[in-house]
């Protein structure tokens, strides 16, 4: 299948080892994972299972041997080694998830499990998050079957539960029961990373992640004294929960400055003239960010920690005051800023609310002048000489939490080139969720071309 992007990079005197039946496989594969419907609503309502199975066969038609592997029956993870050509070199992990978030069908103008091709695009659930780069790696590794070759160093693949959940029954499992699959694996790449970042002045980024904010969801308890509602009541639990609720959502967290943030607003700003010190004292970053225009939503969620109110739980009738309210709240820390995050929630409730972590995970920071790193700049330069590739932090949160576990650094890379107007960071849990069969293609070389090297 050629494409517009193909015949450009031919031109411009690449010739991609990739051949047309991967270009054609990716599309295929996206389209057929999209309509394996994995919905994760949580509390362990999914069945990957199917999903896995399809992987696995294609790994296996690959000359590979995946394992299949579940906690929990049903919510099922693949796992398959491809060893390298240096026995001495550290190996790779590259990993995708297979569930997605739900999707209400009535909401989106093409069903959200159809897979639909149309209009050179592929269309539902998981096309962005993360069934595209699933289908990238399957792609990979059958076109390398097929070419006879081989990467330098082992490449770990992995295909997880669970990711839009707690990770409980994906890489949190393996992680910790399955340690010996990874043996080896010091580095690893997933999602949310070398995607086109169109900044409305005529130049195209690709952020690749080398950081995540830390997961904190919290549950926040509020007790008082239940009674009638047509009486005065000073220890109202609703009261009370309602009052630190508005102070944390209310509340201006402080500048945190990380490695992989600095590194970020220096290439932001030698792009565009502007001469950042996030070390001098009183660097306004607000007003630097003011400075970059639509190009601050890469970095402008990662320069602080943040607590945000999300749901709220009390009462069963209109004139009964609870003695207990409840309140969920996503909260994020960067690396290096748990223990302020727990000492400010601590203030922000206050005596008579209580909190706890209803779910934690660990904040990441990842090297930018690793030999990694460079490579994946390298292979996103190859194919897009015109973009700009720079560091950031996500600032939500991966499966390389859990792998962090076994000592791999995670980054995220997941390359797509898309054209102007394309919201690649909308459509992630988003309606209409759809990925360009361009983009694909380019991701395969993009992606092909990083492992050959890596």
């Amino acid at each position: 299948m050629a494409s517009q992007q193909q015949d450009q990079e031919q031109e411009a005197g690449h010739r991609s080892p990739v051949d047309a039946r991967a270009l054609d496989e990716v599309v295929a594969f996206t389209s057929e994972l999209i309509r394996i419907d994995t919905t994760n609503r949580g509390g362990g309502d999914c069945r990957e299972r199917p999903a896995a199975e399809y992987a696995a066969e294609r790994l296996a038609d690959a000359g590979l041997t995946p394992t299949l592997l579940e906690r929990t029956p049903g919510r099922t993870n693949v796992v398959a080694r491809i060893e390298g050509t240096d026995p001495g070199a550290d190996a790779l992990l590259v990993h995708g998830h297979l569930d997605v978030v739900p999707a209400e069908a009535a909401d989106w103008s093409v069903h959200p499990f159809s897979g639909e091709v149309r209009d050179g695009v592929v269309w539902g659930r998981g096309a962005v998050d993360m069934k595209n780069m699933d289908a990238m790696i399957l792609s990979v590794v059958r076109n390398w079957a097929r070419a006879g070759v081989r990467p330098r160093r082992d490449i770990v693949i992995a295909f997880t539960a669970d990711e839009e959940a707690s990770a409980e029954d994906g890489s949190g499992f393996l992680a910790d029961r399955h340690a010996p699959l990874f043996e080896g694996c010091t580095e690893g790449i997933s999602e949310s990373g070398a995607f086109t970042f169109h900044d409305g002045r005529g130049n195209q980024l690709y952020p690749i992640a080398a950081g995540e904010r830390g997961t904190g969801w919290l549950k926040l308890t509020a007790r008082g004294k239940a009674g009638h509602g047509s009486k005065v009541n000073r220890a109202n639990a609703v009261s009370r929960l309602a009052a630190a609720i508005a102070r944390i959502g209310e509340h201006r967290w402080p500048l945190r400055i990380t490695p992989t943030v600095r590194a970020s607003l220096v290439e932001l700003a030698a792009l565009y003239g502007l001469e950042p010190d996030p070390e001098a004292p009183g660097f306004d970053v607000d007003a630097f960010l003011e400075k970059l225009g639509p190009t601050a939503a890469l970095v402008e969620a990662t320069v602080r920690n943040s607590a945000n109110p999300t749901m709220l739980q009390s009462g069963y009738k209109v004139n009964v005051i609870p003695g207990e309210a409840v309140a969920y709240v996503d909260g994020r820390f960067l690396p290096g800023g748990e223990e302020e995050f727990r000492h400010t929630l601590d203030l922000l409730t206050g005596p008579d609310v209580d909190w706890e972590f209803h779910h934690r995970e660990v904040a990441l920071q990842a090297p930018v002048h690793s030999s990694t790193y460079a490579k994946m700049r390298a292979a996103v330069e190859e194919f897009a000489p015109e973009g700009h590739v720079v560091p950031y932090c996500m600032s939500g949160g991966t499966d390389a939490k859990q792998f962090s576990r076994l000592g791999i650094t995670g980054y995220g890379f997941s390359p797509l080139r898309t054209p102007e107007g394309f919201d690649y960071q909308a459509l992630f849990h988003g309606v209409d969720e759809c990925v360009p069969v361009d983009a694909l293609h380019f991701g395969v070389r993009v992606l092909d071309r990083f492992l050959r090297t890596a």
